[in-house]
């Protein structure tokens, strides 16, 4: 996945990764070590937006600007100013907005859908993206004038099984955060555990890393860590598998539920 980087009175961060990788780590990370790390940090996934509502989403509208609108609306730039505004999977922008998109990126002005004010605002932007954008511009999806303003500071993010490296420090965060949110104390990682997370390939990339680490937490034992990375079936009938991102452990039963309830609330 690409990932983009800027500024604007916009600015624009490209950046590739596969999909979970960590991106939005990332994405916080250029902001909480910015001048606007007091500002806003605001994410748009922008596959999840309706074709007609992405102009309102991004810019705002005034009330009565269409069917529907019944009150003022501010856009995610408008909540971005001074801070940093997130697009998630840039690539799925559509065609016809994408002029207002570079307009805004480069003069950091716009309209509300339904107002003739123009408003001017100064965000980062963080673009990733899963696409090549350069092959979606030859296709005659993405404006090559949009690409080449976005790519202005690009940033490749290898996918975790690439970067074993980063594992003993992304562990140690999940799992502090996992154990602050169960009102525990973080149990300590033998080098041997650090190394059984380094040898697995993580198909599901950083966040299947945080399951694992939060699911290990919960179920801990006098500080013990279970991370249940390769799964065996007893069934004769059936060969041992290797576990997919979404059930790379084994599923608690019903006493465990109930023991963790008891110890912990």
């Amino acid at each position: 996945m690409s990932i983009y980087t800027k500024s604007c009175a916009a600015t624009i961060a490209p950046f590739s990764a596969s999909p979970a990788t960590g991106k939005e780590l990332v994405a916080h990370a250029i902001h909480d070590h910015s001048p606007r790390k007091a500002a806003a940090f605001v994410r748009v996934n922008c596959a999840s937006i309706p074709r007609e509502l992405f102009e309102s989403e991004f810019f705002g509208h005034v009330r009565g600007a269409f069917t529907g609108a019944v009150k003022d609306r501010v856009g995610r730039f408008e909540l971005a100013h001074g801070g940093t505004l997130f697009l998630d999977e840039i690539g799925e922008v559509p065609i016809e907005l994408q002029s207002k998109l570079l307009r805004v990126l480069q003069e950091g002005q716009f309209e509300k859908v339904g107002e003739d004010r123009t408003r001017t605002v100064d965000v980062r932007i963080i673009a990733p993206t899963n696409r090549e954008l350069e092959d979606e511009v030859k296709a005659g999806r993405f404006r090559q004038d949009l690409y080449y303003r976005l790519s202005v500071f690009p940033i490749e993010v290898p996918p975790l099984r690439d970067r074993g490296e980063d594992i003993p420090a992304l562990v140690q965060n999940f799992l502090a955060q996992a154990t602050r949110k169960l009102g525990a104390s973080a149990p300590r990682l033998p080098p041997s555990q650090v190394k059984e997370l380094q040898s697995y390939d993580w198909p599901g990339n950083v966040r299947e890393l945080q399951n694992v680490i939060e699911r290990a937490a919960i179920r801990s034992r006098n500080g013990h860590l279970e991370f249940g990375l390769r799964a065996t079936s007893t069934a004769p009938a059936r060969a041992t598998r290797r576990v997919g991102p979404a059930s790379n452990a084994t599923p608690a039963t019903l006493d465990d539920l109930k023991e963790f309830v008891d110890e912990r609330g």
